[in-house]
């Protein structure tokens, strides 16, 4: 047969649509002025090998492919090595999903802010869509997503960076495809001796073909109406924002003519492509062998009712897709769109314009030159595109990367970022995100205290061992890394800590200025040894009285008068900052036994840990060892070998100096 000019072995494309009722195969070949067709084939499943766009009989499948690789290559003379595909876009699963996330108000939002709430909205929309499997074992992967709303503190916004607030929100739609299907397409092809060189989305490769590019910037809807399903996909501002399907199409026709006419259902496929011609009659035989000639106005009629049904259904899908509202234009691709009227009950529907509901067939296929003669009929779109897919030797619908040494295979949406990535491994948003840590909030004194946790480790993102970030765009082999951000530590202060925080009250003596550090209460209970602070504790200072002054700075007190602030009090008045102490101080005895020490030996008050329990010694300047048996039990009546003494960890002497904050241990030994 003739080839056309330019033709030859290495830039024909060998293109395979396999459907669920059908198989096409096409081999071209790229011209000046378009695609040149050498060779198709058509043929039908044998049995219900497919389902719904998905494999389920892989055998059956393959042989159906052989026969029609092997049709093709007689007619070619020559054997076909490789091929493209196209999983179903039947089989996507599209879902929108609203999320929410609280973040720290004293930030402002930035792009890893907004692409984790992106991430979290990608991952529970692959929850969803992975509760009910519907057999499919190895679950979903998203294929694209886009959002539709950002929400900052409930309020609808059309840009976060950059801002406060305390919530962020996203109305996610995202789509999936199930994994098994790209996996069982790649199997029939291997069993049939072929090579996959590109594999697409039919909704992709049929929107190559009736939507150009520079019509994507408007809002417009492709329907891929095929047998048992019509395949829906969105373009807006250059890019497809979504994709669905309806489980009717053609079928729901055909079955309506099977029961109003007695006929099976290959005449009902006849008698309907038959209602949407020229002709004013059409002949057919029932199952009981009568002849029968009926009007086209009458079999129009009769199954008026089921196209209305599925103009209102996809209809309605449109608008789903399209947040509730209708897109500017319809292009209808598939054999089941070709119904006649249909154009104008969809556009009924959507409330559109006639006009602006179109079928596409040989309008979008003006370049395309059939030398077998084949009709271009809407039909035959989508192998077409699949076709098309492959022309770009440098362009993939699939790709595959590398994360974390695991090789892994995406869809490629032509903008493939890391997060993409992420999300496709169903890796948790927390985790790509530094955190700080909790804050801890109590009340002191009756005011509130904040403090804050720690700040956390961002997560570390390499490409090809550099540094990268979650949107930074990622290609065909790229090994990418992703290590896990790590949340800061919660904020914790012990009431130790607290205490050493806190300022002392300065009173003056019988004229001599000295500080004194006030005990806590914790919950209304006095703290007697450290506890751990935590949130909506309740912590207060308690003043000391003039006894608990007497008793820290070992004053005698024999019932001498006694003035506070010039006002004679007893031992049980309660004594506050600058407040103005004085007394008799008895004669009799020395100093350190009747008054106040002097200034040069103020005592001091230390805080140690013996045998893990914390001790205050606040009764002399300087500490050794053996003061820690007037304020920690340990039992020497009864010996149990040779006393132990150890100071941070090093033995010392009962006579060994101690300090604030050492840590102490005391313990028995027979070595």
């Amino acid at each position: 047969m003739s080839q056309g000019k330019g033709f030859n072995k290495e830039n024909c494309i060998f293109g395979l649509d396999i459907g669920t009722r059908s198989i096409i195969g096409i081999v071209g070949y790229p011209t000046v002025t378009g695609f040149n067709v050498i060779a198709d084939s058509f043929l039908e499943h044998e049995t219900r090998a497919m389902i719904d766009g998905q494999i389920y009989d892989i055998e059956k499948v393959t042989e159906s492919v052989k026969k029609v690789k092997l049709e093709i290559e007689k007619k070619l003379g020559f054997p076909l090595k490789k091929v493209c595909i196209a999983a179903a876009g039947r089989v996507l699963k599209t879902t929108t999903i609203h999320v929410e996330q609280a973040i720290d108000q004293n930030t402002t939002i930035n792009d890893d802010n907004v692409f984790a709430l992106e991430l979290f909205g990608i991952e529970k929309a692959h929850q969803e869509v992975n509760v009910d499997l519907n057999g499919y074992e190895l679950g979903y992967h998203c294929v694209g997503y886009t959002v539709t709303n950002y929400f900052l503190n409930n309020y609808q916004i059309s840009k976060l960076q950059g801002h406060k607030g305390k919530t962020i929100g996203a109305d996610v739609l995202a789509t999936f495809l199930p994994k098994e299907v790209v996996e069982s397409l790649h199997q029939v092809v291997q069993h049939a001796g072929l090579e996959v060189s590109n594999l697409t989305l039919e909704p992709i490769a049929a929107i190559n073909i009736a939507i150009p590019k520079e019509y994507r910037l408007l809002n417009i809807a492709l329907i891929d109406i095929g047998a048992g399903t019509s395949d829906i996909a969105i373009t807006k501002d250059g890019s497809i924002i979504a994709y669905g399907m309806i489980p009717l199409a053609g079928d729901e026709i055909t079955e309506k003519i099977i029961h109003e006419y007695l006929v099976d259902f290959k005449t009902a496929e006849v008698i309907k492509i038959k209602s949407s011609g020229k002709s004013k009659k059409v002949t057919y035989k029932d199952i009981m062998g009568l002849q029968h000639a009926v009007s086209l106005d009458e079999i129009n009629s009769k199954i008026r009712k089921s196209a209305e049904n599925l103009a209102e259904k996809i209809g309605d899908k449109i608008k789903e897709l399209n947040c509730g509202y209708s897109t500017s234009a319809v292009f209808i691709v598939g054999g089941g769109g070709q119904l006649s009227g249909f154009t104008d009950l969809l556009a009924k529907q959507l409330d559109l314009p006639l006009d602006r509901v179109a079928l596409r067939g040989k309008t979008v296929l003006n370049n395309v030159n059939f030398e077998s003669g084949r009709k271009k009929t809407p039909d035959i779109v989508t192998p077409i595109g699949i076709c098309f897919s492959g022309l770009d030797s440098a362009k993939r619908e699939f790709i595959e990367v590398y994360l974390n040494d695991e090789p892994i295979k995406v869809f490629d949406t032509n903008k493939l970022t890391v997060m993409d990535i992420a999300a496709y491994k169903g890796i948790n948003p927390k985790q790509l995100i530094a955190r700080r840590g909790s804050n801890l909030t109590f009340m002191f004194n009756g005011i509130e205290k904040i403090i804050k946790g720690e700040v956390g480790e961002p997560s570390n993102i390499l490409i090809n061992h550099q540094p990268a970030s979650l949107n930074d765009r990622i290609q065909m082999n790229d090994y990418i890394v992703i290590i896990p951000a790590k949340k800061g530590k919660d904020a914790q202060i012990s009431t130790h800590q607290l205490f050493d925080k806190i300022d002392p009250i300065h009173i003056q003596i019988n004229g001599i200025s000295n500080q004194y550090k006030p005990k806590l209460k914790l919950n209304g209970t006095l703290v007697t040894i450290n506890y751990d602070i935590h949130n909506n504790d309740l912590i207060e200072t308690v003043d000391p009285t003039i006894k608990e002054i007497f008793n820290h700075y070992q004053i005698v007190y024999n019932g001498q008068d006694i003035k506070l602030n010039n006002k004679k009090q007893n031992v049980k008045a309660m004594v506050k900052d600058n407040d103005i102490l004085t007394f008799d101080q008895l004669n009799s005895k020395s100093p350190q036994q009747e008054g106040i020490k002097e200034p040069n030996k103020l005592l001091q008050t230390i805080c140690i840990q013996v045998n893990g329990q914390e001790v205050i010694l606040n009764t002399k300047k300087d500490y050794v060892f053996v003061d820690i048996f007037d304020h920690f039990k340990f039992d020497l009546s009864q010996p149990k070998g040779i006393v132990v003494c150890e100071i941070n960890g090093e033995k010392v002497t009962y006579m060994s100096p101690i300090e604030n904050g050492d840590i102490l241990k005391i313990y028995w030994s027979n070595d």
